[in-house]
């Protein structure tokens, strides 16, 4: 009986931790982030365009706990990146080091 009480309030606590990260998201920095830094040039919100979609992207990286790290360092080392066309390029290094809006932009991406 005490472990499933425990099981259930970890529940309830790690459902109410995801609402408030969720909740967290500033969507208009995210997206005002990703325009001066010409991501959309490549992604899309839902439509594949030289890169992949950003909902794609949420997908690929579903339940992943290391999802929102592999993303930083993808937006800020500039890594090689294969694109759609099957090309590859290097990945635009976004033009910030404040790590919150690193966080925002990511999990903005990861929510969709």
């Amino acid at each position: 009986m005490k472990k499933q009480i425990i099981a259930t309030l970890t529940l309830v606590l790690l459902t109410g931790f995801v609402s408030v990260a969720h909740a967290e998201i500033d969507e208009a920095a995210a997206k005002k982030l990703a325009k001066s830094n010409d991501c959309f040039k490549c992604h899309a919100v839902d439509k594949t365009k030289k890169g992949p979609a950003y909902k794609k992207i949420a997908i690929k990286y579903k339940g992943k706990a290391d999802a929102e790290a592999a993303l930083i360092k993808q937006i800020t080392t500039g890594p090689k990146v294969k694109l759609e066309d099957g090309t590859e390029e290097d990945h635009k290094i976004i033009e910030t080091k404040d790590k919150a809006e690193l966080k925002n932009l990511v999990g903005w991406i990861l929510s969709l």
